[in-house]
This record gives C-alpha cells, sequence and structure tokens, in this order.
C-alpha cells in the first residue's frame, strides 16, 4: 500500500547514492541526447502497432484554456493566454476588405508546460550537469543548446501502459502526500495481468486529476501537496528500462517530498542520471475506465513534441489507441 514518509525521511547522502547506482552516462554514447528512448528501435515499434485491434483513439490531454491547473503556486508558470486577432466580427464589419479574404486567426501564450507535457532531458541539472554529463550552462537565454525537446520529436511513439493504482486500490484516487512505492507498481501490473517490458511508456494513474476536475477546482494541484512516486522507484524505472514515465499529476513524485535537502529530489536522478524523458498532467480517467472495461491495459501510444528548438518542455496531446 502507499505509505506516507512523513518519520522517514532521506538525506543528500541517499539521493547522490541512488543517482550514482542509476547513471547511464555514455551508455549511448558521449553525444546521446536522447537517454532511454534509445530502448525504443524497430521491431518495438512495430509491435506496438500491432496492439491496436478495436480502432478506438483516446486522448489523454487537458484542454489549453484559461481554466488550467496553473494558480501561481509554481515559478513563472500560468493559463494559456488566447488571443484572436483576426475575427468573423471583423469580416463582417469589412475590415478585411482590402485582403479579399475573409478570415479568422489567432495566437496564444502560455509556458510550454503549464499543462499536459514533456519534460525534455534539459529540465533538470544534477550538480551543474544534465543528462548524459553535459554542462548546465550549456542552457541559457538562448534555449538548451543540448538535450533540447526538438531531439526527439520523431521517438514518442509506441508501448504504452497503464498502472492504474487507484483503481488496484480500490479507491477513487489517492490522497495527497501518499507514496507509491516498487511494490504497488508491480502489485498493479499483476493484478492486470500486464508485464512491463523495455521500451515502455508507463503512464501511472492516482485519480488525483478525475478528483479535481470533479470537484471544479484545481486547489493546490501545480506545485502543492499529492500522490505520487516515492523516490525508491527510481531504481525500478532504471532496471525496467522503460523509454518513458508519465502521470497524473502535477509532477510524478510524491509531495512533499520525502527529503528536507532537496526540492523533487526524484527528478534530480530520473531525468538527468537516468535520461528518462517524463510526462505530466495526463488526463487518464476516459482511459482507465475503457482498460477496467475490456481488461487490455496495454495499447500503441503517440505523443510527439511540438519541435520547439532548444526548448526544455513541450506541449503534447498524447493518444492511446486500442
Amino acid at each position: 500500500m502507499p505509505r506516507r514518509f512523513d518519520e522517514k525521511m532521506f538525506d543528500m547522502s541517499h539521493l547522490e547514492a541512488m543517482a550514482e547506482k542509476c547513471n547511464n552516462w555514455g551508455r549511448w554514447g558521449p553525444d546521446d541526447e536522447i537517454g532511454t528512448l534509445n530502448f525504443i528501435g524497430p521491431d518495438e515499434v512495430r509491435n506496438a502497432a500491432s496492439l491496436v485491434k478495436k480502432g478506438k483513439t483516446i486522448s489523454l490531454g487537458l484542454n489549453f484554456d484559461r481554466n488550467g491547473p496553473q494558480k501561481g503556486t509554481w515559478g513563472n508558470r500560468y493559463n494559456p493566454i488566447h488571443t484572436m486577432i483576426a475575427t468573423g466580427t471583423d469580416a463582417v464589419a469589412g475590415r478585411q476588405a482590402d485582403m479579399k479574404i475573409q478570415y479568422a486567426d489567432d495566437t496564444v501564450a502560455m509556458p510550454l508546460q503549464c499543462g499536459t507535457q514533456w519534460d525534455a532531458l534539459g529540465h533538470i541539472f544534477y550538480k551543474d550537469k544534465m543528462w548524459n554529463g553535459y554542462d548546465a550552462t550549456l542552457v541559457d537565454v538562448n534555449g538548451a543548446e543540448k538535450n533540447g525537446i526538438e531531439k526527439v520529436k520523431d521517438k514518442m511513439f509506441g508501448r504504452g501502459v497503464l498502472l492504474d493504482v487507484a483503481r488496484h486500490l480500490g479507491v477513487d484516487f489517492i490522497e495527497d502526500g501518499m507514496a507509491i512505492t516498487n511494490d504497488d507498481l508491480d502489485a498493479t501490473a499483476k493484478a492486470q495481468g500486464i508485464e512491463i517490458k523495455r521500451g515502455d511508456f508507463v503512464i501511472v494513474r492516482t485519480g488525483q486529476m478525475q478528483q479535481r476536475l470533479a470537484d471544479g477546482e484545481w486547489g493546490g494541484y501545480a506545485g502543492g501537496d499529492a500522490p505520487g512516486l516515492a523516490f525508491e522507484t527510481a531504481e525500478w524505472i532504471y532496471t525496467k528500462e522503460i523509454a518513458a514515465i508519465c502521470m497524473d499529476t502535477w509532477g510524478c513524485e510524491v509531495r512533499p517530498n520525502e527529503t528536507n535537502d532537496a526540492q523533487q529530489p526524484w527528478h534530480w536522478v530520473v531525468i538527468p542520471k537516468i535520461g528518462i524523458t517524463m510526462g505530466e498532467i495526463f488526463n487518464l480517467t476516459e482511459l482507465a475506465d475503457d482498460c477496467a472495461e475490456d481488461g487490455v491495459y496495454e495499447f500503441l501510444f503517440c505523443a510527439p513534441p511540438l519541435p520547439i528548438t532548444k526548448a526544455v518542455g513541450s506541449p503534447i496531446n498524447p493518444m492511446a489507441i486500442k
């Protein structure tokens, strides 16, 4: 069962030991910029495509609008600002007569990680280094010279697996502050009759987003307390050799964090040391219901990022195809 770590805090030495145990630097050569996505090859792609049986497509993304989860509780992130720069009212009023066409056009301003999104490998640093040992200073005001999100624009296609931990535990949602352990992940997979394989996109459901959407209030979803993966799951991810990890929470790992020595300690290990691309703020309600109905928890997963040059994250509309 998920557990709280109120009296089981670890220190920096434990974080450092985990970082070294799960270190993938150099595994795919000194110039690598895609990390664990290297686990996906032609065989994995073909096998994933063969999982489509029903022809059913399910979006795992939130709509990008002013009703999103960003409430100013974390850094400078805010919800998308959508602005029309040409409208039907302009057309009817004759303001486009000189254009000899009637049209609508619009623009949007938003942080790249304000909604359903990928964290790129240039997003988090460990001791002044990012994935594969590149210096953190290679991410400057002009963006990421190494490990930018555009480097993985053709890599987000493979076998997706849902681990519906909340449903396995018999709850609508896991309470804030509860940490999902390695045993919880393994027990959920076993109960669902699914095997985690090398190169999988593993998607973990806590039910937190569903609970917040049902309540009609995000509260501290973005940056506050949350259910999530225990720090120990970094080793589970490393050992399983999965391609990516995704969740229905803001930051994947449990909050409050399990240490006072680091903010988001799990991030310190999984992104810069393991080299795993992380998906956050996934909307998993429809997928979870469909998997529970047909008993099939594997599917074709496709979620290419916007290839924004030198960006350290990207909004996405991930798709599960069954």
